[in-house]
């Protein structure tokens, strides 16, 4: 498992009340030298909450740090019942069972979800394939390139489609696929494969420090928003999250991220529009490091990628986070917008030969049936995708598992 952040141990409801609204440990103040935080943006002093009610596990974020297993006995297991026959063995098997029932559910709801969001999509490549092979009982050269035709129609790539319909016909004529019903599964499992090829997991920091997540992409993807969404789910999980006004460029940029940063009640570190965005970057990584911040996330200014001025800047903001950190950023994150088609895969080529990427989030999959961009970006950089977005609300920026998005995409 890969992640993002430092999951933190849950609280234990059963201990006592003062133990489990104990009040945070006190932030170490910022540096004078670099105190450019606009003081209206943070809030150092919070009233302990009472403990969150419980509820069903939630699917790990690959944000999430990876935990070790936890002690035996731990969670809210019931007590064991020696008048109603349990034994060990018996009540961990039904705690098991539960939880399994649990993360079935869960697992269904986010395939529904997804479902929705994808449907544009499935409607080309799903239905229309399923349409494409009904009534027929062979395979043959006409079936394969009407095939071609509709991968390519779903911004899948002439590459990744060429590479597919090359490898299907070299297995029909081996026997290895004989029917149109098997040609559906030979399809889907090429595009497993070009997405568990681009799989990766994230750069954990040293011990004491936080992750840095450098946000990169062109104007109008939804980058702004996707920090928003991910800082609330990183919040979720328990980490201290602070975000660094990077965007000193576009009028209101700065104000936006402050907007996002008072929803979620988060501290952003921000200069006067205009500013050298590597000082404001270099100043967040500094005061996450001295107050014990679990991650800080960089927004930097949506540039063109065929401007090479402004992917040089990139550079040299990079380079400077290092100066605290030699092994920041630990993520550099491409947001591309999926209804731009191959574009997306241009940005992504151009981007990654600027700053090598770690993680690609695709947004806007809800209103394009060119989701097949996906596939031709995994092929082409073989980057892993970390999110994909499907709708507007801040649960519809999906943890990215490639097994379940295939089911969303090509399950009848």
């Amino acid at each position: 498992m890969f992640g993002f952040g430092k999951k933190k141990r849950p609280v234990d409801l059963e201990a006592p009340a003062a133990d489990a609204a104990a009040a945070p440990a006190a932030e170490h103040p910022l540096p004078a030298a670099r105190a450019t935080e606009p003081p209206t943006t943070e809030r150092t002093r919070r009233a302990p909450q009472p403990p969150a009610a419980l509820s069903p596990p939630a699917v790990p974020s690959p944000l999430a740090a990876p935990q070790p297993p936890a002690a035996p006995g731990a969670g809210s297991a019931p007590p064991l019942d020696a008048s109603a026959g349990q034994t060990p063995g018996r009540l961990a098997q039904a705690i098991a069972e539960r939880a399994a029932g649990q993360l079935a559910e869960q697992r269904r709801g986010l395939l529904a979800g997804l479902r929705n969001g994808l449907a544009r999509t499935r409607e080309v490549l799903n239905a229309d394939i399923a349409e494409l092979v009904t009534g027929r009982k062979e395979i043959d050269e006409d079936l394969l390139e009407e095939l071609e035709m509709l991968l390519v129609a779903a911004d899948v790539g002439v590459p990744a489609t060429t590479r597919i319909i090359e490898d299907l016909a070299y297995r029909v004529k081996l026997r290895e696929v004989s029917d149109p019903k098997g040609l559906l599964e030979a399809v889907r499992a090429q595009l497993a494969e070009i997405l568990h090829r681009a799989d990766g997991s994230v750069r954990q920091p040293a011990p004491g420090r936080p992750q840095a997540l450098l946000m990169v992409g062109v104007n109008g993807v939804g980058k702004t928003t996707t920090i928003g969404k991910l800082t609330k789910q990183l919040q979720a999980e328990g980490n201290k999250v602070m975000l660094a006004a990077g965007d000193t460029f576009r009028a209101g940029a700065v104000e936006q991220l402050q907007a996002w940063g008072e929803r979620n009640d988060v501290p952003v570190i921000a200069q006067q529009p205009g500013a050298d965005p590597a000082s404001v970057i270099y100043d967040a990584l500094q005061a996450a490091s001295a107050r014990g911040f679990d991650v800080l996330i960089a927004d930097t200014a949506g540039r063109l990628h065929t401007k090479t001025n402004l992917m040089e800047e990139l550079k040299k903001i990079v380079r400077v986070m290092k100066k605290i950190d030699p092994d920041a950023p630990h993520e550099v994150m491409l947001v591309v917008d999926a209804t731009t088609g191959q574009n997306a895969l241009h940005q992504a080529v151009q981007f990654n030969e600027a700053v090598p990427l770690t993680g690609i989030t695709l947004t806007k999959l809800d209103g394009t049936a060119k989701g097949g961009i996906l596939f031709a970006i995994a092929e082409r950089l073989e980057v892993p995708f970390r999110f994909v977005g499907v709708g507007e609300q801040i649960e519809d920026l999906r943890h990215f598992e490639a097994d379940l998005f295939l089911d969303a995409l090509m399950a009848p």
